[in-house]
Parts: C-alpha cells; structure tokens; sequence
C-alpha cells in the first residue's frame, strides 16, 4: 500500500535524557513508594486519597476541551466532509470486532482456568452493601441502547461542565463539519483552533509535572485502604485477569499490529510513559491527551486521530470487555450457577452492548456487568460482591489494555484510510522520536503537537 504523498522524513534519533530525568522513572517510583506508605502506614496512606484524586481531576479537566480542539481541527484540515463520516464508520466497525475478540478471550480463559470453581457461594447470603449497591441498582436502570440517547447533551456548556466525551465528540463533529461548510469564512476560525489547541497542550505539559505526585497518592490510598491482604484472598482470578490481558495486546494486537508491518513490542515501548502514567492513576483518561499526541506523532492524520481515540475510550474497551466476561462466568461458578454454551453466548451478545458508553463513568465496570446480569437474569446480580474488593486492583489492568487496544485501533483506521507511511512510523518506533503528522498541520505551533517531554527542571 502506497505512503500518503505528504508523509515527511522520519525525524533523527533523539538525544536521550538521563533516565533519571524521564517521566516513567519519577511515575514508577512514585508507585513503589506509594505502595510502601500505604502498606506500612494504612492511615496515612487512606488519608492521600485527595493528592490522587486532583491531579486525576487536573487531566480531566484539560480532556473535554483538547478532544474538542483536535476533532474540530482534524475536520477543518480535511479536503472532504465524506472522509470524516468514512473514519467514523471504520472506526466503529473495527471497534465491534475488538470488542467482540476481547469478549471471546476472556470467556476462554474462564471456561478453561475456572477459577471460581469450588468457592460454593451462597447467593441469598450475598448482601448489597455501600457502593456495590449503588452500582448495581445504576445497572438495573440502565437500557442497552443508552450510549445512543445520552450522546445528545441537554445543553452545549453541560457536556464540558460534565466531561462527558461521547457528547463532547457530538458537538466537535457538528461543528468542525459546520465550520467546513461555510468555506473561506470558517479559515480563520481553523487557524485559531489550531493556536488553541497548542495552548491547551502546553498547559497540559505543566500539568503532567504533577504526575509522580498523582500517581504516590492514588497508590498509596488504594494500598491503604484496601490492603495488599485484598490481593491474595483473590489471587487466582486477578493473575488469571492480567495474564489473559497480557495474552490479548501480545497476541490478538500482536497480529493485528504485525499485519500492518508494525512491532507491538516497540509501539508498546514508545508509549511507555503512558502506560506507566495509566499504571499509578488507575485512569486510562490521564492519558488520553498524550496519547493522541504520540499516535500523531507517528505520522497519522489528525482527523483519524481525533476521531478514533477519543470515541474507543467509550466503544473500544478491550480490558473491560475481557473483565466483563471473566466476571460474569467467574460469580456464576462461584455460586455455583450452571451455564450451558448458548447461555453464556447469550450472555457475550448482552455484554457487547452493554460495554459501550460508560468510559470514564466511575464504577463503570460494575455498572455495566450489574446491567449484563440483570438483563440475562441467569447469574446472580449480587455476586458481584464477590469481587467488589479487588476491583481497584483489576482497573489498572483493564485501563492498559484499553489504551493499548485504542493505539491499535487507530494504526487499523489510519491503514483502511490509505493513511499509513508504514516505514515512517518504524522509523519513529525505533528513533523514540515522535513529530507531528504533516497532513493537518499547517497552522499549527510544530513543537508544541509533537511530544510533551516532561523533564525535571534543570539546576543553575
């Protein structure tokens, strides 16, 4: 398949800063410790929960107007309005697959594994206390088709007063195709967003200062206040959890990513500092703004990029789908709930719509499985208190691999678009050097779209 004929040169192997000087160093040893403090010290692990919280709060924040700037940016720089709806499509086509795969994963591993064989619950001696309650009673209340009515927000100021990005997208693409149907009067409209949109990440570059400070303090209240002892009383279907996760990106992505000629490995390195950022917040949305940063940086379109990433945080789940599917068949062996092979594709059917929408909805994994079950009505709804203690420690995994299946997802959408300068972006793979796509740039600030390093300051 030809290279787009914008495509430039890969950029030369950056010098490389001291490791004591990278962001994924200061984030893992912000986690260590947080993990120490919060296992010595519960209480004053318990009482940095706020420290955590607000620098999550602080990417939240920058997420709504960002996901806005580079939609409406990507759709003002394209030569078609019918080439945004032809990303929309494929992309939603390609998430149905994921989905579908990521689904079919985990139900294997279960069905093979069974680690909830031989805990003989008894459900009507399962209580619905606290949270677990409120979640599963969301789930109830919550129709499959929701994700396509809640898209519409009751008022343009309210999907950014929310942080709600499906209906952020909504009005993105209205008015980036808006902007574009009004021809030469909109252009200098375009060329603001794009002076916007490098104030946006330059504020977002002050704020991931902040992030080894974010990360000890959600690390440190997870640990403190529900106990590394929470870690082993589940162990076998936490490992059975990541090990199946670890077996989707290398394998499943694996493949995809080979077949575009691409080393999952090596893009799996070259968004490390993500990963890690991810790891420490338990937030795949922390890192949402770098992210697109780094996919543009391979060369992509920014149109394919705004549109792809954004929308799979909430149509492509790959970690929680695998979640979804382990923890439904694991309550139903823990309790000892017989299912035949057509229930549990029963079950698979309800989850792929189900899995859809609830990004970044706190408790979104147990909303959604309370509204699978109490669908299907065959397993018990209140077994999820089975595995409501540990769920702080699976939203890890299932933030990476949804960041990891994101990444994926738009190197596909950007190959099916003809998009893709294959050697390009090996080139930038192994330089670890990333720089802003050609295609959609022309009034942007160069340095300021390529990567925000995040250095410690310098001394006089």
């Amino acid at each position: 398949m030809a290279a787009p004929a914008s495509s430039a040169p890969a950029p030369a192997p950056a010098p490389r800063r001291p490791w004591y000087r990278q962001l994924y160093f200061w984030v893992l040893t912000a986690i260590v410790t947080g993990v120490l403090t919060g296992w010595l010290w519960p209480s004053v692990g318990t009482a940095l929960e706020p420290v955590g919280t607000t620098f999550v709060s602080a990417i939240k924040m920058l997420i709504a107007p960002i996901v806005f700037l580079t939609v409406v940016a990507g759709i003002g720089g394209v030569d078609s309005l019918g080439r945004v709806g032809r990303v929309g499509l494929k992309s939603l086509l390609y998430f149905q697959a994921g989905t579908l795969a990521a689904l079919l994963v985990g139900l294997l591993a279960v069905n093979v594994f069974e680690p909830g064989a031989g805990v003989h619950a008894d459900p009507g001696a399962l209580r619905l206390e606290g949270d677990a309650r409120q979640y599963v009673k969301d789930g109830q209340d919550q129709d499959w088709w929701h994700f396509l009515t809640d898209i519409v927000p009751n008022s343009a100021v309210g999907a950014f007063a929310e942080g709600n990005i499906l209906q952020v997208i909504f009005l993105s693409v209205l008015f980036g195709v808006a902007l574009k149907a009004v021809g030469p009067v909109g252009e200098p409209l375009v060329e603001g967003i794009h002076r916007l949109s490098a104030v946006a990440f330059k504020i977002l570059h002050y704020v991931m200062l902040a992030a080894p400070v974010g990360a000890f303090g959600a690390m440190a209240y997870t640990i403190g206040a529900y106990g590394i002892s929470t870690l082993t009383s589940l162990g076998q279907l936490i490992g059975l959890f990541y090990g199946t996760s670890a077996f989707f990106v290398i394998v499943v992505l694996g493949a995809v990513a080979a077949a575009l000629r691409i080393n999952i490995f090596r893009l799996l390195r070259y968004l490390r500092e993500e990963f890690v950022l991810v790891l420490g917040t338990s937030s795949s949305e922390s890192a949402l703004p770098r992210l697109m940063q780094k996919l543009e940086g391979l060369g992509i379109r920014r149109d394919i990029v705004g549109l792809t990433v954004p929308t799979g945080y909430s149509f492509n789940l790959d970690g929680s789908s695998i979640y979804l599917s382990l923890a439904a068949v694991y309550i139903a062996q823990a309790t000892d709930t017989p299912l035949s092979i057509g229930q549990q594709l029963g079950l698979l059917a309800v989850m792929i719509l189900t899995s859809k929408g609830s990004g970044g909805i706190t408790g979104a994994g147990f909303i959604a499985l309370a509204a699978t079950l109490s669908t299907v009505g065959t397993v018990p709804a209140a077994g999820i208190m089975l595995i409501f203690g540990i769920d702080k420690f699976m939203s890890e995994c299932r933030a990476l691999t949804n960041l990891a299946g994101n990444s994926v997802a738009t190197l596909v959408v950007a190959r099916w678009e003809n998009d893709l300068d294959t050697e390009r972006v090996n080139k930038v793979l192994r330089a670890r050097a990333p720089h802003p796509a050609p295609a959609a740039d022309a009034g942007d600030q160069g340095e300021d779209r390529g990567e925000v390093p995040v250095e410690l300051p310098s001394k006089a």
